[in-house]
């Protein structure tokens, strides 16, 4: 048994979790999200994009095959649906947990103009204001901006442009809510958090991260946040402890509470290779997704694929 964190943030490594069926694979496991049921889904870039576990890490269905060309985020409607965004295809579909589309934004394959500011040119992630069903897309590659949405998909307002400063993004690479309705997001190479009020408009900055890659935001109780690290490094300090890549577990005002993992990058049991979307359950466990294929293994020759999901269980 391996645990990883401390006191009421210890976890053990659940081992093995998420059985497929004989042949399938994830390539790899870009994001997760639960359902209302503790139901798992796990958004991936393989043959099945949608692959949905009980809690227990029985395979219960998939869909999305030949949908969804590269996922990259997922997040869970508070009437069970689900949001998915696709970066490679420039799409946010809104989908029933069966996988029926609700509602598209974007246009498949037909990105806006490179920086352009429009929606969207390689979007990442999407965070829900709980006041009103107003949904908020970060688009961040092809990009540098934050789009807001009425319920309905009508476009509200955007903000943000490339840069290192305040309200400006280098990567807006995931986007959360609090339950008030401010919206977090993780603007990766600039190594920190940025928080905005529903309008854009700038509050504060978590900095001293290492690449903020996933993020969830647990708004029950005294609300914590959950992110996923990529680790910042090169080559010669790669063996170093302390940068990641890890799992931080945060106050809603962002002090670190834990930080899962210290080691470098690595398959042994309690490291990780590329934390890239994170989720709870309602018992507290996480779930991660890791893009270990895109990060080093499509690098291999052949390429192979590696652990992409792991699950850590909350003893504390």
């Amino acid at each position: 048994m391996v645990e990883l964190g401390t006191a009421e943030y210890t976890y053990e490594i659940a081992e093995g979790w998420g059985k497929l069926p004989d042949g399938w694979s994830f390539k790899e496991a870009a994001a997760v999200g639960v359902d209302s049921k503790d139901n798992v889904y796990v958004f991936n870039r393989g043959e099945h994009p949608v692959i949905i576990f009980d809690r227990e890490g029985n395979f219960l269905s998939s869909w999305g095959e030949g949908v969804f060309p590269r996922a990259h985020g997922v997040t869970m409607g508070p009437d069970d649906t689900i949001f998915l965004t696709d970066d490679g295809d420039h799409t946010m579909r809104h989908c029933t947990l069966d996988g029926k589309v609700l509602m598209t934004l974007g246009i498949s394959g037909k990105p806006a103009p490179f920086m352009s500011g429009d929606p969207f040119n390689r979007c990442t992630h999407l965070a829900i204001d709980p006041s009103n069903g107003d949904f908020f897309i970060s688009d961040g590659y092809g990009n540098a901006r934050v789009h807001k949405y009425s319920p309905d998909g009508k476009l509200l307002l955007s903000w943000g442009e490339s840069g290192t400063g305040p309200g400006q993004f280098n990567i807006a690479h995931n986007i959360a809510t609090d339950k008030d309705g401010w919206v977090y997001v993780a603007d990766r190479e600039n190594q920190r958090i940025q928080v905005f009020d529903r309008n854009g408009k700038y509050e504060t900055q978590w900095n001293d991260m290492a690449r903020p890659c996933g993020m969830f935001i647990d708004t029950s109780g005294e609300q914590r946040v959950y992110v996923g690290e990529l680790g910042n490094y090169i080559g010669p300090n790669s063996q170093a402890h302390g940068l990641g890549p890890r799992i931080s577990i945060m106050d809603i005002k962002g002090n670190v509470l834990a930080r899962l993992g210290d080691r470098p990058e690595g398959l042994d049991v309690g490291q990780f290779m590329a934390p890239h979307g994170v989720s709870i359950d309602s018992h507290g466990d996480i779930y991660v997704g890791e893009v270990a294929w895109t990060h080093t293994r499509s690098y291999a020759n052949p390429p192979d694929e590696i652990r992409s999901l792991q699950k850590l269980v909350r003893k504390g």
